[in-house]
């Protein structure tokens, strides 16, 4: 679950962002030298441990992943498609004058 904030950012996008920092974290969790870690573990290690994560975490995967969404016929750049797809205009002014959903509708 998304927990998003709507009445500050623009819904899809903020969608989107939220997707992408989901998709960066998870790539770094997977680029955790577990091998390493282990050693550190074991040997009490707490720095060095916390090197090993700091490694993973600071990783720039963001080209990875452009790559890889390319790989499987996805815009490279989620956030740079939505803004060029033109869909927050055509929704809006389809908008245009209606009535806005409440609670008491």
């Amino acid at each position: 679950m998304l927990d998003q904030c709507h009445n500050i950012e623009d819904k899809i996008p903020g969608q989107i962002r939220s997707v992408l920092n989901v998709q960066e974290m998870t790539a770094r969790a997977l680029l955790v030298d577990r091998e390493a870690l282990a050693a550190a573990q074991k040997s009490g290690d707490v720095l060095g441990a916390n090197g090993v994560f700091m490694d993973a975490f600071y990783t720039d995967v963001r080209p990875a992943l452009a790559e890889w969404r390319e790989s499987r016929g996805l815009p490279a750049d989620p956030m740079a498609a939505y803004g060029a797809s033109g869909y927050f205009e055509k929704i809006s002014a389809e908008r245009v004058g209606g009535t806005q959903a409440s609670w008491g509708a």
